[in-house]
């Protein structure tokens, strides 16, 4: 849903990256401030004052929603479950997850993480706009702003709407009382899509009572959490799905290998504008040694082709994810995600079974499905 993004760094080895709409919500937050928070509640200020107040503040209340999504992310790692990174976006920021927690105390530790960040967060500034007086004006103005703000990001994000950290905290409760992560994850969601109706509703409401920007923000909020429920629990339901079916019934083996000493033009001429494939597993006698791709032989420069040889090119086997043909489909897919590849290879005692690719989940899902 969010992919792309422009990487910013990496912090406690969490890569944060910035979504291109980011920068449209961060001029929007700069600018209501700018024009017409501060100007408002403290007219003394020149434009010019009020504007480099208006983008610290926005800065800043961002570096907060950053610090609430690092502590879900921590809490993540802490726990055993991968972290793909933090992408700030239109709608604030959101913690990409390789897989779903696997209790619900886990849950519920990682959904609570991120409001009580906020709340802390809010206090910290609301005390420093009331207990350090002596501090200059602007100050002082920024600390109070940003500590109301986090307050509302807590109580916000506490709303029972899936996937919303309370709609989160909401299912690993239901969780923690069924014991079924599907149903409590259905429940959930559904929860998620009203509370997204209700945002929608209002919205529309403020929109005729004359607040347009208002009114089209909150519906367009609202649109986000309901989307975002179903999806959500679609993902839910199809990886639990996928956990019932094993890799050697969706894996391809018609998969044809090359040797190492071929050249990369010979490929290109005898396999790949032959065959119409994408990868090639690289085999020798003592077994498999990588594999190349398409992608693989982009980064080779052109006038090399005749010369330089697959196994220059591929990526090694010890740089491969792997699974063995008994794993389940949904390790496949997760793997597919976190890794943003397209296909895995099927090895056992280091020979190589087979290939499952993106479209072999997909038609073997809707085979399944009819």
């Amino acid at each position: 849903m969010l992919g792309g993004g422009i990487p910013i760094g990496k912090v406690f080895g969490i890569a944060i990256r910035l979504h291109y709409s980011w920068f449209i919500v961060f001029m929007l937050v700069a600018w209501s401030l700018s024009v017409g928070y501060f100007p408002g509640e403290y007219p003394g200020w020149g434009l010019s004052v009020s504007i480099i107040a208006g983008v610290v503040t926005s800065l800043l209340f961002f570096g907060s929603v950053l610090a609430h999504e690092l502590m879900h992310s921590v809490i993540a790692k802490a726990a055993g479950i991968p972290i793909r990174g933090i992408t700030l976006f239109i709608f604030g920021g959101v913690s990409q997850m390789g897989q779903e927690p696997k209790n619900p105390r886990d849950e519920f530790r990682i959904a609570i993480a991120g409001p009580l960040t906020s709340l802390v967060l809010g206090c910290i500034f609301l005390a420093i706009w009331f207990f350090l007086k002596g501090l200059p004006e602007t100050i002082t103005a920024i600390a109070h702003w940003l500590g109301w703000i986090n307050i509302f990001l807590a109580g916000f994000n506490l709303v029972p709407g899936f996937p919303l950290d309370g709609g989160r905290v909401l299912r690993s409760l239901l969780w923690w009382r069924s014991q079924n992560l599907r149903k409590a994850t259905k429940i959930a969601s559904n929860v998620g899509r009203a509370v997204g109706y209700v945002f929608i509703l209002a919205g529309i409401w403020i929109i005729f009572q004359g607040n347009w920007f208002n009114g089209i923000w909150l519906a367009l909020i609202g649109w986000f959490l309901e989307n975002a429920a179903v999806s959500s629990y679609k993902q839910l339901d199809l990886l639990e799905k996928l956990k019932m079916h094993k890799v050697v019934e969706a894996m391809t083996t018609d998969c044809p290998v090359v040797p190492p000493e071929t050249t990369i033009e010979r490929l290109i001429q005898g396999n790949i504008l032959v065959l119409g494939r994408r990868c090639f597993p690289v085999v020798n006698d003592n077994g498999i040694l990588g594999l190349v791709t398409i992608h693989d032989i982009k980064l080779v420069p052109r006038e090399q082709w005749t010369t330089r040889t697959v196994r220059e090119a591929m990526t090694p086997l010890n740089k491969l994810k792997t699974v063995g043909p008994e794993e389940d489909l949904a390790t496949v897919m997760q793997i597919l995600a976190e890794e943003n590849i397209n296909q895995v290879l099927v090895v056992k005692d280091n020979n190589i079974l087979g290939m499952v690719a993106r479209d072999n989940l997909l038609t073997f899902l809707s085979l399944h499905s009819k």
